[in-house]
């Protein structure tokens, strides 16, 4: 029988996630009539291949139980099956890689469910887990409010973790939102690529795991930054393809026309920069990156500053805006605004 999985995306990203999930192959079906930032997933091959989904948040399988009560669980049969699909995660990965079980429901406090908790960690010979688990079990309320589901995440941190993040900094972009802007760039082997404001390497090393460059360029006049970035770099294995800069995005010591991929994480005005440094810095920023882009040029940039872009872009003949796609980043809703270069000259 085909899993039953769940993909939960950043809302916004689905279809690029759709599409990532059906290279999975044969055996794979996607649901219609999908909830925003979840997949519904039918698939009957290897589940470790699911690790490979760089768009996904995280994978949960997922088991429909006709009951009436949470508590119908705890009987014999029902039990053995939710410990089943849990020992079916556990196996996926080597001993050892999940401590702790934590159990997300409304409720997750009264006595039947502290039993299901107590049960399941027993038999899997798991701790409980305080805020959080390892192995993450949530029970909801089936479809229309007929019975009960019990979902499963696959992995012990979601997929949106990266192994090569071992420096962050605060603000960081995640990982299959930066994944996403590399995609919607159209990636080629000749790129002339430069992601201004690295960070801490986020969408560089995105996009360089995406394929090989002519050239790739990160640039960053926080001197912490660029740390940062060269520290999770190395952690990639990517180091020895791009050159990592101290410059200023508002003078770019590069030729007019000089690169063809441009992308970027500007600034919020939150938790980094502020919405009156942002009024300079964006026009001066947009006006430097269009002089060093060639005709044609791809441009992804994320921003949560809306009404300053759209104006921005309005009124520049450099910039040709393609689309503007909104994304749910946990209660902030920025936009990816993909630009194109235009022959007008700066």
């Amino acid at each position: 029988m085909p899993y039953h999985l769940e993909v939960v995306v950043a809302a916004g990203l689905e279809s690029l996630a759709r599409e990532e999930i059906q290279r999975l192959g044969r055996g794979t079906r996607l649901a219609p009539g999908q909830t925003p930032g979840v997949l519904t997933v039918h698939y009957d091959g290897s589940l470790q291949r699911l690790f490979t989904l760089r768009l996904a948040t995280s994978v949960y399988l997922v088991k429909h139980f006709a009951i009436p009560r949470p508590r119908a669980l705890l009987g014999d049969q029902h039990l053995r099956t939710a410990l089943g699909l849990a020992e079916t995660a556990l196996n996926l990965h080597p001993r050892g890689s999940f401590q702790t079980l934590y159990l997300s429901a409304a409720g997750a406090e009264s006595s039947v469910l502290t039993r299901l908790k107590d049960e399941l960690s027993t038999s899997l010979g798991l701790q409980l887990g305080q805020e959080d688990g390892d192995l993450l079990v949530r029970l909801r309320r089936g479809t229309g409010g007929h019975g009960w589901d019990l979902l499963v995440r696959l992995t012990p941190r979601p997929l949106a973790t990266r192994a090569w993040r071992v420096c962050n900094r605060e603000g960081a972009l995640n990982g299959p939102v930066a994944h996403a802007m590399a995609l919607l760039t159209h990636p080629e082997p000749d790129d002339l690529y430069l992601n201004l404001g690295c960070g801490s390497g986020t969408l560089l090393i995105e996009r360089l795991q995406l394929g090989r460059t002519q050239r790739a360029i990160g640039c960053d006049t926080n001197s912490e930054a660029l740390a940062c970035t060269r520290t999770n770099l190395e952690a990639a294995k990517l180091m020895d393809r791009c050159e990592i800069t101290p410059w200023d995005a508002r003078k770019l010591p590069l030729p007019d026309g000089s690169v063809n991929v441009i992308t970027a994480d500007l600034p919020f005005g939150h938790l980094v920069g502020s919405h009156n440094e942002n009024l300079e810095l964006y026009p001066a920023l947009l006006q430097e990156a269009a002089r060093v882009a060639r005709p044609h040029a791809r441009c992804a940039l994320l921003s949560h500053e809306v009404r300053l872009m759209e104006h921005l872009l309005a009124t520049m003949t450099t910039w040709r805006l393609i689309e503007n796609l909104r994304v749910d980043l946990g209660g902030l809703y920025p936009r990816i605004f993909l630009l194109r270069r235009t022959n007008q000259s700066v």
